[in-house]
């Protein structure tokens, strides 16, 4: 299974990949599994969460933009409200 991909980018390196236009999502403190349909691709604004995978841990936090392979499967902790915009790479 491919890892998550994550990598630090300021918010004006965020705009100029036009993130305003990609979908918003924002999410309370809570703990649930998860499965990618497809790839996803998400910036987030704010917000912390842990996502565990059978093979990785990887802690997120805002100003990161993460990449989610498809078909992964994942447990996310969110610690602090999330908000993040993303967008699917078919």
């Amino acid at each position: 299974m491919e890892k998550i991909e994550v990598k630090k980018l300021t918010l004006q390196e965020a705009k100029e990949m036009e993130v305003d236009l990609w979908n918003r999502w924002q999410c309370e403190p809570s703990i649930f599994d998860w499965e990618y349909p497809e790839e996803e691709t998400a910036y987030f604004y704010e917000g912390e969460v842990i996502v565990t995978t059978s093979d990785e841990t990887v802690h997120i936090t805002e100003g990161m933009l993460v990449t989610f392979p498809k078909g992964l499967k994942c447990t996310w902790d969110v610690k602090k409200h999330i908000d993040k915009v993303y967008t699917f790479n078919f």
